[in-house]
């Protein structure tokens, strides 16, 4: 079904006017930045790159490429890790993107809502809640490009996922374009809605491959007076997993608990300007904990849990931010991980989920499989523990050959995810399938799964225009 017949110049000049005046562009050097993802892991081909400024020049954009077979794709912020937003190499695929779109429509802090078009930067919709007094909890690394049509079409998850849910959490309406240019208007601000099949929650996470989502209704919450943040050295894995469990009964807003692992730590502040341990000694694990605070009491409730455990030998140490800036280096220490690990050579990533209890022997089990098969091997799993998603990364031996490294990752791939199966768990916790993991799905759901998800993908997009090749093979 998925559609490879190049754009004819009639399509192209209809899909000109449709994105009305500064919405079309042929020129090499603008489409450039949007072919390839920050990896440079997928690099794809375009005839044209679309910038619609309306959710009706959307849809005339979608209806002729209904009408005439050419298959587009989406692209949010260019965030995604898996290729989803990356049009295939043969040029076949035109590329839209909705950066254009980035009004926040509405915002009711009464009712708790606020409505933004697709091409919202997650920063700017963080910022209109703070300064009415309420918060969007989507934290993560590329919030200052990221966008929420792209976060929705992703699932998105991110560290506050522990106490506020991912992005299907956090999304009561959608606006979007169906594959034959129909708008179908969702935005509904209702917590509750039973009238049939959620169109909504298949849009979510769908990665534009069931239409162009391009608004959404979006959930805010209470905006915390304070937060407390500490940095804590831990012994093992399992030890982080039983704080976790103190911390939660001790009836603390927990809203971010993410592992590190020394090695994690050590090529941060090997790699990273500025970048300093929080901590004087050296510990085999680490967690940066965020507890919500909703009054002046619970700031003294967590630094005294935080030193019952110490004394009850949970942890080895731990500081808690004395100050914004002191937070904000936490946290730089955190969300510079991914980065820090290029300079160490090659790196094949996981994104994956296991049961939170599972965390500890699956790192265990996964990490000597890996260093069996490659001697020298550097496991560096991190990530969000408190919802057990693991980043379970890993570096290429020190002074080895890169590509001869990259070289095995689809047999380094399998038995991280063959182990991720083993323990009940999914092979992408929160960057989707893309292109990266639409075949090696198969292997890991069942026929019945496979074939419902299709007749999904027939029923709405029988011309297989939208995003071919990702999600599912029709």
């Amino acid at each position: 079904m998925n559609v490879k017949k190049a754009p004819s110049r009639q399509t192209l000049d209809r899909l000109r006017e449709a994105a009305d005046p500064g919405g079309y562009t042929e020129e090499a050097a603008v489409i450039a930045p949007h072919l390839k993802e920050w990896r440079d892991r997928f690099v794809g081909a375009t005839p044209a790159l679309l910038k619609p400024a309306s959710t009706d020049a959307v849809a005339r954009i979608v209806g002729i490429c209904h009408e005439t077979g050419t298959a587009l794709v989406p692209q949010g912020g260019n965030t995604g890790l898996v290729g989803g937003q990356i049009p295939s190499a043969d040029g076949s695929e035109v590329l839209i993107s909705l950066a254009r779109m980035n009004t926040i429509r509405s915002i009711d802090p009464a009712s708790g809502t606020l409505t933004a078009e697709a091409g919202c930067i997650l920063d700017t919709v963080q910022k209109a809640a703070d300064a009415n007094n309420r918060l969007f909890p989507l934290s993560l690394a590329s919030e200052g490009s990221a966008t929420i049509g792209g976060l929705v079409s992703t699932n998105a998850g991110g560290t506050a996922v522990l106490a506020y849910g991912n992005m299907r959490d956090l999304v009561l309406g959608l606006e979007a374009v169906l594959p034959d240019g129909r708008i179908w208007n969702g935005l509904r601000a209702l917590r509750k809605d039973n009238t049939g099949y959620d169109l909504k929650n298949l849009l979510i996470g769908a990665e534009g491959t069931l239409g162009i989502v391009t608004a959404a209704v979006l959930k805010l919450f209470p905006r915390p007076t304070d937060m407390a943040t500490a940095f804590i050295g831990l012994a093992s894995v399992d030890k982080a997993v039983q704080l976790l469990n103190r911390v939660r009964a001790a009836g603390l807003f927990v809203t971010t608990f993410e592992l590190i692992p020394r090695i994690g730590l050590d090529f941060v502040v090997r790699h990273v300007p500025g970048a300093r341990k929080p901590l004087d000694g050296a510990s085999p694990w680490y967690v940066l904990l965020e507890v919500s605070l909703f009054g002046t009491q619970q700031a003294a409730e967590t630094q005294a849990m935080l030193g019952q455990a110490q004394e009850d030998g949970l942890l080895l140490d731990a500081t808690l931010a004395a100050s914004s800036a002191q937070r904000q280096a936490f946290w730089h220490l955190r969300d510079a991980l991914s980065e820090a690990q290029k300079p160490e050579g090659g790196s094949i990533k996981h994104d994956v989920s296991v049961p939170v209890s599972s965390i500890p022997e699956f790192i265990e089990v996964a990490s000597r499989a890996v260093c069996e098969r490659v001697p020298g091997a550097r496991p560096v799993p991190f990530g969000h523990i408190g919802d057990g998603n693991i980043h379970f990364n890993i570096s290429q031996p020190a002074g080895g050959d890169k590509a001869q490294f990259l070289g095995r990752i689809a047999e380094i791939n399998m038995i991280v995810h063959d182990l991720v199966r083993d323990f009940q768990g999914s092979i992408s916790a929160e960057h989707g399938l893309g292109q990266a993991k639409v075949d090696e799905i198969l292997r890991y759901k069942s026929q019945a799964e496979l074939d419902a998800m299709r007749a999904i993908k027939r029923a709405l997009d029988p011309k297989g225009i939208m995003n071919p090749g990702k999600v599912v093979r029709v």
